[in-house]
């Protein structure tokens, strides 16, 4: 049932609506929907759900016990626990010193596969590991060590574990005893390589913190001088007070006796 408009001469005057440009045969044109923000949520979440269910990703592969009846979960190397199910050049670098490119340098220099797992080798494997890694310095060049040059007799080392740090110890002792720049910002907490100081590696109370606190010491010694003044200002208009009133009984006694 169509309504006539109220004002014919209106509906006269309204100029007809523009017809909507053709799309090409080409182009195939589909309605956008338009989601609500429960939907649009729900969406992703099934998007997510999909992805994972999908037989062709990757997923992550499940630690097999090894059918080696001498194998060890736990290998005891350069003073670390080393985990056995792990290949043998990652596991040398839960070694302190040593890291993935000596490791695979030190599975070369074994003759060992560096795939291998390291519970799979023998006790006797693993003590030949730890003599290669303690020969490094004869077999490498010094640039590939962490020691390369010994402060007092010149010779290079490559340290492990509890040597290394102690080694580190002694060198920063050194520098700050010979009182060096780098000793000087060692004692200080400062940043040793030259970095900028401006924005980061500050220590301390932050400076507005240091500003209000010595606004609020201001404020309370300004009010502690202000009230020692005003204290020994009353005092001496009181002591006039208390002398006048003897002197004022002393007339009296005076004209009794005349």
């Amino acid at each position: 049932m169509s309504t006539a408009p109220k004002n014919p001469k209106a509906a006269e005057e309204t100029p007809a609506p523009a017809p909507e440009p053709k799309a090409d045969a080409g182009e195939a044109t589909a309605p956008k929907k338009e989601r609500s923000g429960k939907e649009g949520k729900e969406g992703k979440g099934k998007g997510k759900a999909g992805k994972a269910a999908t037989p062709g990703a990757p997923t992550k592969k499940a630690r097999v016990a090894p059918d080696n009846p001498n194998f060890r979960y736990i290998v005891r190397l350069g003073g670390s626990d080393l985990d056995g199910l792990r290949p043998t050049a990652l596991a040398l670098t839960g070694v302190r010193g040593v890291g993935l490119r000596i490791a695979e340098v030190v599975c070369r220099l074994s003759a060992i596969d560096s795939r291998e797992m390291i519970g799979n080798l023998p006790e006797a494997t693993v003590t030949t590991i730890e003599s290669v890694i303690g020969a490094l310095p004869e077999k490498l060049p010094p640039w590939m060590l962490n020691h390369p040059q010994d402060y007092a007799t010149g010779e290079a080392h490559h340290l492990i574990s509890g040597d290394l740090e102690t080694a580190r110890r002694d060198d920063v002792n050194q520098m700050k005893m010979i009182r060096s720049y780098r000793g000087v910002r060692h004692e200080r907490g400062q940043k040793v390589r030259g970095q900028r100081t401006r924005s980061n590696g500050r220590t301390g109370m932050a400076a507005g913190v240091l500003k209000k606190a010595a606004k609020e010491a201001a404020a309370a010694k300004g009010k502690e001088t202000t009230t020692a003044a005003a204290a020994p200002a009353a005092a001496p208009a009181a002591a006039p007070a208390a002398e006048k009133k003897p002197a004022a009984e002393k007339k009296p006694a005076a004209e009794k006796k005349a």
